[in-house]
């Protein structure tokens, strides 16, 4: 088992610090929480004019009129219907700061490629016509999720092109006694041009192909494949052995896996939430809440169920003192106490739940909901720390709060026997620490008389 594990570490450390460690990876991680905040808030104002309870929309419809829904879609529409935009800024400033560049100047320039890359037309079919107009007008498809991997490759390759082009010295280098930010903008100047004219030549020359934009080529080619991808079972229960693995030895298997996968999940919310404001059917099972909600209960292993066999069946002092301590975190998703204090960190004898409850839960959601019997996460935006019920009911409805105390409580007794083994570990020393400590006092006794 040592060696196992030797071997396993000299293969996932590496792992985890180069992705750690990724200047790219960290900038698309870091960019993103620039929306988040944003887009929990924008979820707030949907489920205020959708939540799961019959007869709510009838209700405030008597003091408030049959349409006082719509008055609640404009935040929704202001936050997720230009994700890709926030995305594209968050992501500019990061890599910007990564790099060492102006960060507001590059997240600006980054902005203006993506545009450049956009088509200023959208299709329009007046009525009583049959067929379709093109009109001017900024194109809020591609400004949401469909256009999340556009604005991700932009703005990582723009900002990087602005700093080649600035680190060169080709810049406009104004006198002494200028304000600093007049020759910040001066300085800008001749690497903005460089960057707008790249991106004028690539969104010219892709306007010469059938697909007629960068945004239909990258869609279709590489975004789509992509969401197909993670949008299985396999992917998802994959990115989670990795992700456990890397919290085994230490390290925040969160942000080393969700580095890679997290923009996946969040566009394949972002389509469900679009369709859930629709009222059409919503098409994507693996979701990021999904991930959040229900793959595991109390953070990384499903520790709230752990939480919960340590605080009922085990009788060493160590461990139901380190539980009762533990479950009010746990209930909101923190469960670095237990990782580092119960440890499971190195703990051969947790490895094996600690991995296999959350495979179990993902395992067991899918098919429920590919069966259809719970339905499909909303798309609505809530803050990781919400506790079980609660995530579950405002995202899929009482099926899927039914499912989560099911899962939390198949979870419970898949970590007994494995906590019931550490418990015995530590009830003998334990009893090994009083013998010494009674062995201690009475010698003591013996050389005082």
């Amino acid at each position: 088992m040592n060696k196992f594990m030797s071997s396993l570490e000299k293969v996932l450390m590496p792992l985890a610090e180069k992705i750690g460690q990724n200047k790219l990876l960290i900038a698309i991680r870091d960019g993103f929480l620039v929306s988040s905040p944003l887009l929990i808030i924008g979820s707030i104002f949907l489920l205020i004019a959708n939540f799961p309870i019959p007869g709510w929309t009838e209700f405030w419809a008597q003091f408030f009129g049959p349409d006082w829904t719509s008055n609640l879609s404009h935040p929704v529409a202001a936050t997720f219907d230009v994700m890709t935009l926030l995305a594209v800024f968050g992501i500019g400033y990061s890599y910007a700061k990564q790099t060492d560049v102006d960060p507001i100047a590059s997240a600006a320039v980054a902005m203006v490629a993506f545009f450049i890359l956009t088509p200023f037309s959208i299709g329009y079919t007046p009525e009583g016509a049959t067929e379709a107009v093109l009109v001017s007008g900024i194109p809020l498809g591609w400004m949401g999720s469909k256009g999340m991997f556009v604005g991700m490759i932009t703005a990582i390759t723009s900002v990087k092109l602005f700093g080649a082009v600035t680190k060169k010295g080709w810049v406009i280098k104004m006198p002494d006694g200028v304000p600093p930010t007049v020759a910040k903008s001066f300085a800008a100047l001749i690497p903005s041009a460089v960057v707008m004219v790249v991106y004028f030549i690539i969104n010219t020359l892709f306007g010469l192909t059938p697909y007629g934009s960068v945004h239909e080529f990258i869609y279709k080619f590489l975004q789509m494949p992509l969401l197909h991808l993670g949008n299985s079972l396999g992917a998802m229960v994959i990115a989670y052995i990795f992700l456990h693995f890397f919290w085994f030895f230490g390290i925040n298997g969160g942000s080393v896996v969700g580095a890679v996968y997290n923009p996946i999940l969040k566009i394949l919310s972002a389509e469900n939430l679009e369709a859930f404001k629709a009222g059409v059917e919503i098409p994507n099972i693996i979701t990021g809440q999904f991930q959040d909600m229900f793959a595991t209960f109390g953070g990384a292993g499903s520790t709230l169920s752990l939480l919960i066999a340590m605080v009922l069946i085990c009788k060493s002092k160590r461990i139901k003192s380190l539980g009762k301590l533990s479950v009010l975190p746990g209930i909101f998703g923190i469960n670095e106490p237990i990782i580092f204090g119960l440890p499971i960190m190195l703990n051969p004898i947790l490895l094996v739940p600690f991995v296999l409850v959350p495979t179990v839960n993902i395992i067991i959601t899918y098919f429920c909901m590919a069966s259809g019997l719970v339905p499909l996460t909303n798309g609505v935006q809530l803050p990781w720390t919400t506790p079980i019920i609660f995530s579950g009911f405002l995202t899929t409805g009482w099926q899927g709060a039914v499912l989560q105390v099911i899962l939390l409580i198949l979870g419970v007794f898949m970590y007994m026997p494995f906590i019931k083994m550490l418990d015995n570990q530590y009830l003998k020393e334990e009893e090994e620490n009083k013998e010494e400590d009674l062995d201690e006092d009475l010698s003591f006794d013996d050389l005082t008389f």
